[in-house]
């Protein structure tokens, strides 16, 4: 009897290593830094702000943990609001429920699927009517497609709310020319497995204000007072990145470049195959930008192609491919039932639009050419009535 080997799974986006990330483990070991901090934590650092020009970067456990620092270095509190990107991973607005804060939940626009200047503009003319505008505004860069940055600031800045960029999967990408997490006060970075590189799990808080991140890590290391005895005189946090994490991180900073670009042609490939296909329409990309293409993303008509986002997926995941729907929006989860929520418009809600169609599919940039082929070869086949 002939019994057929199952095909290794084939994942959304797992991790790539360099080659380079022992290196640095090492240098911990042989210096025996193997406790929190050392010469990684502060050369990742280094690392992070130089590559994207910007003053300052304090390496955490996650980007969960770099937005919640940022909020309570904006001294955000109950009683206080603050939106938030809806079509997201519930990390980018969990942290708002740490600080006993109310969230405001905001639409994605069709050009970029993130935040719509117009649903943040009429929720801002709003709560400065009612006298209540929010302490910040988190503005989400989803798969790697920066926002529109320039609108959404300028709103920003017009009602004096400071702006946390929440570039946890755009890491590597421009918006005119400069690095995406550099637009507002804070920006945030997630290097968990998933992302475009990763430190298996970890995350950054940069900004151009230095004693601001002076404060972050500070509060990352348990707000321990200056004394020789243990003293502590506000709420502090266990959000320090390690030496031996972060010397993962320095390794996978070598080739971040050379990631977005096989990200890039992953996305290519993928777009070469359907992006003539009615009734299939990819994550849009928009003029003067770059995205990482962290995932590429696409939503799928089942009344034009005859196949629906789940069936596919279903069918990728018998063939051992994982494949996912776009994130569901915080409006719709059961967590932030009862949370006001603007859509784009009145009774057009892009996130919701996007949810019921959108489609991510496998972007590794460790899957092989082959691999890729036999994902459009599948999908294809369905829609072609083949398989």
């Amino acid at each position: 009897m002939i019994i057929l080997a199952k095909l290794k799974r084939t994942f959304l986006s797992s991790p790539h290593m360099s080659g380079n990330e022992q290196k640095y483990i090492q240098e911990a070991f042989d210096l025996n830094w193997i406790a929190p901090l050392g010469n990684n934590v502060n050369g990742l650092e280094k690392d992070i702000a130089e590559y994207n020009s910007i003053r300052d970067a304090a390496v955490v456990t996650s980007g969960t943990a770099a937005i919640h620092l940022a909020l309570r270095l904006l001294n955000v509190e109950e009683m206080d609001t603050v939106f938030c990107s809806s079509l997201t991973f519930v990390a980018s607005a969990n942290p708002i429920l740490y600080q006993g804060a109310t969230p405001v939940l905001i639409d994605s626009e069709m050009d970029t699927w993130n935040m719509s200047p117009q649903a943040l503009e009429r929720a801002l003319r709003e709560a400065k009517e009612e006298g209540h505008l929010p302490k910040a505004v988190i503005i989400v860069n989803l798969y790697g497609q920066s926002a529109k940055m320039n609108e959404l600031i300028e709103l920003c800045n017009r009602y004096d709310v400071p702006v946390i960029e929440d570039a946890a999967e755009s890491l590597g990408s421009t918006y005119k020319g400069q690095k995406s997490g550099t637009f507002g006060k804070f920006g945030v970075y997630s290097f968990n497995g998933n992302k475009i590189i990763t430190t298996s799990g970890g995350g950054a808080l940069v900004s151009d204000e230095e004693e601001a991140l002076k404060k972050a890590r500070f509060l990352s290391t348990q707000a321990r007072d200056q004394a020789v005895h243990y003293q502590h005189s506000e709420i502090g946090y266990n959000y320090r990145m390690s030496n031996i994490v972060a010397g993962i991180g320095r390794g996978q900073m070598e080739v971040l470049d050379e990631r977005v670009s096989q990200k890039r042609a992953v996305f290519d490939r993928y777009f070469e195959a359907f992006g003539n296909v009615e009734g299939i329409e990819f994550q849009p990309e928009l003029e003067d930008t770059m995205s990482n293409r962290w995932l590429t993303a696409l939503t799928i008509d089942p009344e034009v192609t005859g196949v629906s986002r789940h069936e596919v997926i279903e069918k990728l995941n018998e063939e051992n491919i994982e494949a996912r729907p776009v994130w569901k929006p915080m409006h719709l989860q059961p967590l932030f039932d009862g949370v006001t929520y603007y859509p784009h418009e009145e009774g057009n809600s892009i996130a919701d639009y996007l949810f019921e169609y959108g489609l991510c599919l496998p972007s590794g940039t460790n899957m092989t050419v082959e691999d890729q082929d036999r994902v459009i070869k599948l999908i294809t086949n369905m829609i072609t009535g083949e398989y």
